[in-house]
């Protein structure tokens, strides 16, 4: 009987906590966005396993930032932004928007780039035409959100993950990797200017500051399902799980990507290119893994700039208290990446240049958010432990150092 009665009682809090998983999934979406699949096979082509330890390490520090983010939604009830907002003087926090929004829309021109590619890869249609194709699903995805609610964006959001999924690690399975090379690829090292400043904007594209804004208050919304301390504690551990369980599996698609990259692109001519990865991947690999590799860039580049479209539209309502509807700022916002397109500017290189915007962001977010997950006045007895207040500063600052260092390599030219 008492056995019984545990497995009654547990079912329907198990089944609680799976209900109030998904935030971190839509935030995971960032972390395969098209700028990554371009940095990652960059790496693998170049240098083989020698920057697998970077992702390693950004993995790790994801988790710490995320699970950072989300609390503070879920202690405050606010967003980032919105703490942010109420606390800075009307000018500061203009200029802070500004920044903001500038690197939101560096990332939204990326998404799109790379549905634009991936639609060139599978079906020759041209970039510019590719580009508003992928706006326009981008605005069919977003219309869920409006009308169907949270929860039904991040099923249609964690479906679109799982192709990801398949589409960059099935090629896995035909490639032959070096078992030893790829465990002596965790040992940090470089190999000249060029592995440091390759393996900065690996790390620097992986905690993406537009990602930073929108956990908080994605996890903000569950806030009122734990309205008192033991709620708050339940959302804290399914907010683990949730963190774990999903960089978990961002981690493992980058570094498959790379894996792969190592193992059947190195040497290959073109291969800095997406178009040139993908056509040394038909080469080397057979058609049918080309096909489901641009299928998951082109599942990477619709899920990324939908859920980058919903983070700057979290932006502009916590910091200028502004709401523009979602589908009104993606027609603005797909403006920029079709110009991009349709002047016939490397997409590429755009993808890459985009990274190096978003490295100017990523202070203005992680520092601010460090600190508020830190303040006792802003989450009470949730404050971050010391280990995790130390643990959130040292990544603050590692990050900030190889970002100013990418930053200070591309203007210098290395």
């Amino acid at each position: 009987m008492p056995k019984s009665q545990f497995t009654d009682a547990s079912k329907p809090r198990s089944r609680a906590t799976l209900m109030l998983l998904g935030p971190a999934f839509v935030a995971a979406i960032a972390y395969v966005d098209p700028g990554n699949v371009a940095a990652n096979l960059t790496a693998g082509a170049r240098y083989g396993y020698l920057l697998l330890w970077v992702l390693v390490l950004a993995n790790a520090i994801a988790v710490l930032v995320q699970y950072q983010s989300a609390k503070v939604g879920l202690v405050t009830g606010k967003s980032l932004s919105e703490i942010l907002g109420e606390r800075l003087p009307t000018a500061p926090r203009r200029l802070y928007w500004v920044q903001a929004e500038l690197v939101a829309a560096a990332t939204d021109v990326a998404e799109v780039l790379g549905g634009a590619i991936a639609l060139y890869l599978l079906f020759g249609i041209p970039l510019p035409l590719g580009g508003l194709i992928v706006g326009i699903a981008s605005m069919v995805l977003l219309s869920v959100q409006s009308r169907r609610g949270q929860h039904a964006f991040e099923i249609v959001i964690v479906t679109l993950l799982a192709v990801i999924v398949v589409g960059f690690m099935s090629g896995l399975l035909f490639s032959g990797i070096d078992p030893g090379e790829a465990v002596l690829g965790i040992v940090p090292r470089f190999e000249g200017v060029d592995s440091v400043l390759l393996a900065t904007s690996m790390l620097g594209a992986t905690v993406m500051p537009h990602v930073i804004y929108l956990h908080s208050a994605l996890a903000r919304d569950r806030h009122g399902v734990g309205h008192d301390a033991a709620g708050i504690r339940r959302l804290l551990r399914a907010t683990r799980w949730d963190v774990g369980a999903a960089l978990v599996v961002a981690g493992a698609v980058n570094i498959s990507m790379l894996l792969l990259a190592a193992s059947s692109l190195r040497g290959l001519d073109g291969t800095d290119t997406i178009e040139g990865a993908h056509a040394a991947v038909v080469a080397t690999l057979g058609p049918a893994v080309g096909v489901i590799f641009a299928v998951g860039l082109l599942a990477s580049g619709l899920a990324s700039t939908s859920v980058g479209t919903y983070a700057g539209s979290s932006i502009m309502g916590g910091l200028l208290k502004v709401r523009v509807p979602l589908l009104l700022r993606r027609v603005i916002t797909l403006v920029p990446a079709l110009v991009i397109l349709t002047i016939g500017f490397d997409p590429t290189q755009a993808l890459v240049l985009s990274q190096v915007v978003l490295s100017f962001g990523i202070p203005f977010a992680l520092v601010p958010l460090v600190w508020i997950a830190s303040s006792r006045k802003h989450l009470g007895e949730f404050v971050n432990a010391p280990w995790l207040r130390w643990a959130g500063w040292a990544s603050a600052v590692v990050i900030s150092a190889l970002n100013v260092l990418l930053i200070v390599l591309v203007v210098t030219g290395g």
